[in-house]
């Protein structure tokens, strides 16, 4: 089980849902299971509302959908984080809008240093995108099974900000 809900936005914290930004333990929340049956495909909302990254290429190119989960892999030092940061911080300008119409971010940072994770953060507070985020951390310098369970954590919060 892991902690859930919007009391995690904002806040940092590791592949087991413990704050680790140093803003204490976390308001009321909610607790999910991981491991829940996924609805059918009728029972799904269909993915039809364009999402924009901000980044052309990508919008032209590979379309993203509100709502859908994206998985960015690639080797080191291609750009993989920049492109995540920069479309989390191109919400900013649509989630100024109604609060029904806010897209809400889940950024997973797998093996990365804790330097890097620092400066991701630092960039996400100077533009206010720490208040529609969850920033879930699993370092290098974490145990492996720290980072075994991040991908978890980001799946467990996926589906549940309403679309």
């Amino acid at each position: 089980m892991f902690p859930a809900g919007k009391a995690m936005l904002g806040r940092v914290v590791d592949a087991l849902g413990v704050p680790i930004d140093g803003r204490g333990a976390l308001s009321a929340h909610e607790r999910r299971r991981v491991e829940v049956k996924a609805p059918g495909i009728i029972e799904r909302k269909s993915v039809h509302e364009p999402m924009q990254t901000g980044l052309k290429a990508v919008d032209s190119l590979v379309p993203i959908g509100r709502g859908q989960r994206e998985l960015i892999i690639g080797d080191r030092q291609t750009g993989k984080t920049a492109i995540a940061i920069d479309t989390i911080l191109n919400q900013k300008q649509l989630n100024s809008k109604a609060d029904s119409e806010t897209l809400y971010c889940v950024y997973v940072a797998i093996g990365q240093k804790r330097s890097t994770v620092a400066q991701l953060v630092q960039i996400l507070s100077e533009a206010n995108a720490l208040e529609y985020s969850i920033l879930v951390a699993a370092t290098a310098s974490d145990p492996a099974p720290l980072q075994f369970l991040a991908p978890y954590f980001w799946v467990c919060h996926g589906g549940i900000f309403p679309r």
